[in-house]
């Protein structure tokens, strides 16, 4: 009896870097999935709770360029049409729900690195409109992140289903196809409706030399932009820090206050965390903003460690 209960023991260890070596293969597969396949399909969203529907069409096209469309079914009419991420045009409130990137949450990463951040688990099989999914779960190694569950198409590596749980579990955001084609969408599929309002991109100014960088991030995380952009509602320059760990994402901006007073603020909008910090300087004060899909705990420490830039320093 001990024999055979060692043998079974000793044949689950052997397994776990199989398992973990599997799920790396198939998290490597949707690493580059945005820029290789083109679909389209019909989506649910869930958030907090609430649901919407959208139609999007997703062209890869041989030279690398990337087009876009998204359109919400349900409820007010909203709308928004890219090309390689950049938006062209908006209808409704869906410039306030969407930010950077893809429509879909496949973007390119490195999959050995996302390992380092996240325990890799094959959690087995499903059937996602209509097709076959193998489901990755992404296990945080920390507090700082969220993890995943990803079902991911057998055959083009595309995510199915996406599912971002806190540390208890519970879902904090659900996309989900009920309809998917891999077939090409034509031009006529992805031209947006009269609608949909075109809009000026403002290229942020890039700078190496803000004046403020944050002494913490969560390890993993690393700094995919720095700029200064001008405020929607003033004409201060706002300096903004973009970071990722390949999944997920967080933001901070930094404005002068000019002597306002404003309070700290902290709130957890679904996955989506706003912490604001107000930081004391000779000129009026600063307030330091973070927003990402992170624990608020996470966004709190980060908002706490920005600090002026030493002169001469980059950014960090």
């Amino acid at each position: 009896m001990r024999a055979t209960v060692l043998l079974l023991f000793l044949g689950g260890l052997l397994a776990m870097p199989v398992q973990a070596a599997d799920a790396l293969v198939w998290v490597k597969r949707l690493s580059d999935v945005e820029q290789r396949q083109s679909f389209q399909g019909t989506f649910v969203y869930e958030r907090n709770g609430v649901f919407s529907t959208h139609e999007i069409w997703h062209r890869a096209d041989p030279g690398g360029a990337v087009r876009e469309r998204l359109l919400q079914l349900d409820g007010p009419r909203q709308e928004v049409s890219r090309i390689d991420g950049v938006t062209q045009c908006i209808a409704g409130g869906m410039a306030g729900q969407l930010g950077g990137g893809p429509l879909w949450p496949a973007r390119k990463f490195n999959a050995a690195d996302l390992a380092s951040w996240y325990d890799l688990r094959m959690l087995g099989e499903s059937r996602i409109a209509g097709r076959d999914a193998m489901v990755i779960a992404l296990v945080p190694r920390d507090q700082y992140r969220y993890g995943f569950e990803l079902h991911i198409d057998q055959q083009t590596g595309l995510p199915l289903k996406s599912l971002l749980l806190n540390e208890k579990g519970q879902i904090l955001e659900r996309l989900q196809f009920t309809r998917v084609s891999i077939d090409t969408p034509d031009d006529a599929a992805l031209q947006p409706s009269a609608d949909c309002q075109a809009i000026r991109a403002s290229k942020p100014e890039v700078s190496a030399k803000v004046p403020w960088h944050s002494e913490w991030v969560p390890p993993g995380f690393t700094l995919d932009g720095v700029s200064m952009q001008r405020s929607p509602v003033s004409e201060d320059q706002v300096a903004s820090f973009d970071y990722g760990d390949g999944l997920a994402r967080f933001s901070i901006f930094v404005e002068p206050l000019h002597g306002a007073k404003v309070d700290d603020a902290r709130t957890q909008l679904g996955p989506t965390a706003v912490v604001a910090k107000r930081l004391n300087t000779d000129d009026g004060g600063m307030m330091v903003t973070v927003v990402g899909e992170i624990p608020s705990g996470t966004a709190e420490r980060i908002a706490m460690s920005v600090r002026p830039q030493a002169q001469g320093a980059a950014a960090q």
